[in-house]
């Protein structure tokens, strides 16, 4: 099961993802189309409606004006256009030093009420008091609103209603089309220049991807580092690896996957068990990064870290053109710069 890494040492803290619906009706929403694949009405101001991928239906008099949403899926309304409606965050927003965190991509952090920065810190009374129309989240596993607490799950869900969109198990492109069909149906604008020249920039780099996998066939390890374990990522189940395997990127899938089916949990005397040409480095705050790792023996010995051939994965990814595309830059860079180990 996946857990935020603040909780437990895995994957983006190990999320958790959720039952996803109709691929096609996915796809179909990539261009954007108003009322498409589960929503409708709100720009014109009457009722507005729109399914989950629980298949929950949200129904409400009047399209939401007052928006709370978990920080990487605020971060990506906002990538289309309805950062608007959105009034309060929850998630990984500040760092230590005021900055804003990599997940609130673009947001204007100061533009909005935090009401927890970390997993456990939802402040209900505070959330209660934005009056909020509705919550935003992604779902890693069915039914479990991202960063949302199990203990005052009940407590928030009867103070508005909420809309899950699952985080893993199909594609990133899936996902990213979805996050764009929910923006939609808030009553942006899927054809605004940002949005159409951020698709276009995703697709390109999809393409150039693809070419620098089929050009440079080099095995890539996503990876995570804690204290006392190596994770190996399974590019069958993580949204953003199950992309790039699909753009012929020869991503190594671990054999003895942990509960969940993330990654594997690898001792350090272990992390040498998948032989990688590149390693796909997760750079949350919460992981060892590679001035971290440098006192690690095990984690100097590996072929790809004696090569320097490591680039940062962006283990959570924000799901929209936008957040998305500079992922595929970085990985072709990464690829194309790369050279066999073994």
């Amino acid at each position: 099961m996946r857990t935020p890494r603040s909780v437990t040492p895995s994957r983006r803290g190990v999320l958790a993802a959720g039952g996803a619906v109709g691929i096609g009706a996915l796809l179909a929403a990539c261009g954007g189309g108003r009322g498409s694949g589960g929503g409708n009405g709100g720009a014109a101001g009457g009722p507005w409606s729109f399914t989950d991928d629980r298949k929950q239906k949200v129904s409400l008099p009047h399209a939401p004006q007052r928006i709370v949403a978990f920080t990487g899926t605020a971060a990506a309304l906002h990538d289309f256009g309805a950062a608007d409606r959105i009034v309060g965050v929850f998630g990984p927003t500040k760092l230590k030093d005021g900055r804003p965190d990599p997940q609130a991509g673009d947001l204007d952090v100061d533009k909005v009420t935090v009401i927890g920065n970390a997993y456990n810190q939802f402040n209900v009374e505070k959330y209660a008091g934005l009056s909020p129309d509705l919550l935003v989240t992604n779902m890693y596993e069915p039914g479990a609103l991202w960063f949302v607490p199990d203990d005052s799950k009940d407590k928030i869900g009867k103070l508005a209603p909420s809309v899950a969109i699952t985080s893993s198990r199909v594609p990133l492109d899936h996902i990213v089309a979805r996050y764009a069909q929910l923006a939609t149906a808030l009553g942006a604008d899927p054809k605004a220049k940002k949005v159409t020249e951020a698709k276009a920039r995703f697709e390109k780099a999809a393409e150039a991807l693809r070419k620098a996998a089929r050009a440079h066939p080099v095995k890539v390890l996503a990876c995570s580092g804690s204290a006392d374990l190596f994770y190996a990522s399974n590019p069958g189940i993580n949204a953003d690896l199950m992309y790039f395997k699909s753009l012929g990127v020869d991503l190594i899938v671990p054999d003895h996957l942990d509960k969940g089916g993330y990654f594997e949990s690898l001792s350090w005397e272990n992390a040498d068990k998948y032989k990688a040409d590149v390693l796909l480095l997760d750079n949350r705050s919460a992981t060892l990064q590679p001035k971290d790792l440098a006192a690690k023996p095990a984690w100097n010995k590996l072929p790809a870290v004696k090569a320097g051939q490591i680039t940062p994965w962006s283990s959570e990814p924000r799901f929209s053109y936008a957040g998305a595309a500079p992922l595929l830059e970085s990985l072709t860079k990464a690829i194309e710069g790369a050279g066999k180990v073994d």
